[in-house]
């Protein structure tokens, strides 16, 4: 009796979980194995959820048209996407490759010759043609020909998962990069700050120190300040054209580093989270893919098995030689046979058990990478839900900090120019300062990047209206 894997997306972990599953038979016998994972709940752990699953239109919370015109660039340039579609062709190709075995095959040959006898005065030529088709084709007696067709049709499903996994993958790299490029920004702006901020300290004791009010120790160590923020400035300089490279390859521009960005973060709300962890295995298309790889697997495990059964195949050949290619095409002229051969494999080495069993084994494996990426995927929701309340506490926290780091440097500027204190107090209170705000934008650049990430964990789907609509951004985009 033939038995193939056919899942439904958001079935198989629970059955791989809850009983063996079966992969084809083999000699009649079940081989069962046992997939560990656990059943998807009810809820997300991190935070409780319901409703519906979240829509392709994630970008817009951003309200960043040049974001949005980013992730279209990259989508229609990258060259990975362009290779990621080329494989999606050679599948469907292999498809009709497959299709192609349960046909007749027919071949045909023309030949033509020459002879020629007797003395050069007397010269006799004559000449030949042949003729012959070959015909086969094998009956699908146990489905075994149509296994490997819907094997090479659950490939090319996978393929084009892939695909589409691809390229909402690319869509959030895009965006990511962007903002870690207002990032990166950013930060460049907030050094170019603190070296102006440095400066006044710089000036302000050398004139002190003309009126006999600090010590030469003042000046020098007002100086090195200064000088280690010019140094912080290229640094920061470097990172910005190291993010910016990184957007320009994904767009499939070359890294020339000449793409700027506004130093802009967004601050976001709280994730109002949607969908459920079981509706997430049928929208993630990297889920979609794994699911396909499982079915194909299972499938050429059966077709290994029916390949140990008879084989019926019909073969016919039609030929003829004559001295006048007219001759040659003539019905009356042409000698046709039929042949039917039923074929049993009675001894190959042992190499149709072996692929047999390689089948069966790589059909197994196919199920385990299911479930692991189902448990990935699942933990990919959970931290990006668990990290979006932290990131919050800490945007929040560092907000205060970066509030009072402003007031405690207003009031060492003062107590230095009355006196009261020293140079190392007042540095000090400005590197609070721009620790506490360098943080802050850091932790804002990660709540947008994990929003991003929740999204592609989640398979929101892919923003191609959006991002279809939206123009091409200029190489410097402006406040």
């Amino acid at each position: 009796m033939k038995r193939s894997i056919l899942f439904a997306s958001t079935a198989i972990l629970a059955a791989c979980a809850s009983s063996p599953a079966k992969i084809g038979s083999l000699a009649g016998e079940p081989v069962e194995f046992f997939a560990v994972a656990p059943d998807a709940p009810a809820d997300w752990v991190a935070r409780g959820v319901a409703g519906e699953a979240v829509q392709g239109d994630w970008l817009s919370q951003f309200n960043d048209p040049v974001m949005t015109s980013l992730v279209a660039e990259a989508l229609a340039h990258n060259p990975t996407l362009r290779a990621r579609e080329a494989a999606v062709r050679a599948a469907e190709a292999q498809t009709r490759v497959a299709r192609s075995a349960g046909r007749p095959n027919i071949d045909a040959s023309l030949s033509a010759g020459g002879t020629s006898t007797g003395t050069p005065a007397d010269r006799i030529n004559s000449e030949s043609y042949g003729l012959s088709v070959d015909a086969s084709w094998e009956a699908d007696l146990w489905g075994r020909i149509g296994a490997s067709v819907r094997a090479a049709q659950a490939d090319y499903s996978a393929s084009e998962a892939d695909l589409a996994a691809a390229e909402l993958s690319l869509a959030a790299q895009a965006a990511i990069a962007w903002i870690s490029l207002n990032e990166a920004r950013a930060q460049e702006h907030l050094a170019e700050q603190t070296y102006d901020a440095r400066d006044r300290v710089r000036l302000l004791t050398e004139r002190r120190f003309q009126r006999g009010l600090a010590e030469a120790l003042d000046v020098r160590t007002a100086r090195s300040a200064l000088a280690n923020a010019e140094a912080a400035i290229a640094a920061r300089r470097q990172f910005s054209g190291e993010a910016a490279r990184r957007l320009e390859i994904l767009l499939g521009r070359y890294p020339a580093a000449e793409l700027d960005a506004p130093a802009a973060i967004p601050v976001l709300p709280m994730i109002v989270p949607d969908g459920n962890p079981a509706l997430m295995l049928s929208r993630r298309p990297d889920i979609a893919a794994q699911e396909a790889r499982v079915e194909a697997a299972g499938l050429r495990a059966e077709q290994a098995r029916l390949a140990m059964l008879p084989s019926l195949r019909f073969t016919a050949s039609a030929g003829n030689t004559s001295t006048d290619i007219g001759d040659v095409f003539d019905p009356e002229l042409i000698a046709a046979r039929l042949i039917g051969g039923l074929t049993l494999p009675l001894f190959h080495g042992g190499r149709l058990d072996a692929q047999r069993d390689a089948a069966v084994a790589q059909a197994e494996s196919a199920v385990a990478n299911y479930a692991s990426a189902a448990l990935s995927a699942w933990s990919e929701v959970e931290n990006a839900l668990a990290a979006d309340t932290l990131l919050a506490t800490q945007e929040d926290a560092q907000s205060r900090s970066l509030e009072e780091a402003k007031l405690a440097e207003e009031l060492a500027e003062r107590q230095y120019t009355s006196g009261t204190i020293t140079i190392f107090n007042l540095i000090d209170a400005q590197t609070r300062r721009i620790t506490a705000e360098s943080q802050l934008i850091s932790v804002r650049s990660s709540r947008a990047a994990n929003r991003i990430s929740y999204h592609l964990a989640l398979g929101g789907g892919l923003p191609v209206a959006a991002a279809a609509e939206a123009p091409l951004p200029a190489d410097v985009a402006e406040e």
